[in-house]
């Protein structure tokens, strides 16, 4: 299987990565590959970036060493009323918008409840990509999430970080290969992510493809093989449910002077972004 992407990975800016930014875009050229996404970790994970990050990836060139950066961020879902740890204004200045669940700042429900916390996530207009859904922090109900998935053009990630054994998540592997043969079933495209968080690791996804392999998932419904398919999902995000905002940076000091206000997830609530 030829890899072309990878668009979970994180640097030194997310306090607990060892790679720089340059290192890793470096790193992604010279492993072939066309298009890196760095997702930095956003305030609710002790030592990630200050919103100040976020505000100044303008200054960041979109092209470097010959392949695509998509500069965003892994944002947290706090809690089982699918709230986010990012405000609107600055979801806006991203061009990626990855949201998940980590044990340091959510609190868990049943698995009903946590299950519609991350559909309230999936139905989240800023978000493009779910990371580690089959990690095992919370108990969760798969089929349902990837019904939502579907409906709302949001894709699960198979994160092989996550599957690592070095990790002790127990239930990972059971848990992305439900999702697997679930998303088979209902015909739903997956992305696998490798977050590195060293430049060693980008597009390592070797323990989720032995997953792929078991489950006989089709290569056609893994994103990560061409960067001109993954933009064609987005194009039908953008004009049927969300927006990926690439806002001219004229446009920036404007910006700045919004008010930030808080989004928690509503089901059925649909806001475009102009």
């Amino acid at each position: 299987m030829k890899i072309e992407l990878d668009v979970h990975t994180h640097t030194i800016a997310s306090g607990h990565a060892f790679s720089s930014l340059q290192e890793m875009a470096r790193a992604a050229a010279d492993r072939g590959l066309k298009l890196l996404g760095i997702t930095e970790h956003t305030p609710g994970i002790p030592g990630s970036c200050h919103l100040i990050y976020f505000r100044n990836l303008h200054v960041v060139p979109r092209q470097m060493y010959g392949i695509e950066l998509l500069l965003g961020a892994e944002i947290n879902i706090l809690d089982t009323q699918g709230t986010l740890d990012l405000d609107e204004f600055h979801m806006s200045l991203l061009d990626l918008r990855i949201a998940g669940i980590h044990s340091l700042c959510y609190t868990p429900g049943t698995p009903e409840e946590n299950t519609q916390g991350m559909i309230k996530a999936i139905e989240n207009p800023y978000t493009h990509i779910i990371s580690h859904p089959g990690d095992g922090t919370a108990k969760l109900l798969f089929e349902p999430i990837v019904q939502a998935a579907k409906a709302h053009h949001t894709l699960l990630e198979i994160n092989n970080s996550s599957l690592k054994p070095c990790r002790n998540k127990v239930e990972a592997r059971p848990n992305n290969l439900e999702i697997l043969r679930l998303c088979k079933q209902y015909e739903v495209p997956v992305i696998l992510g490798s977050d590195a968080h060293i430049s060693f690791d980008i597009a390592t996804y070797d323990h989720a493809l032995e997953l792929v392999k078991e489950t006989e998932f089709p290569e056609s419904l893994i994103l990560n093989t061409d960067v001109a398919r993954l933009n064609s999902i987005y194009t039908l995000i953008n004009d049927e449910t969300k927006n990926i905002i690439r806002l001219p940076r004229q446009h920036l000091p404007l910006l700045f002077c919004r008010r930030n206000h808080a989004y928690a997830g509503a089901p059925g609530r649909k806001r475009k972004r102009v």
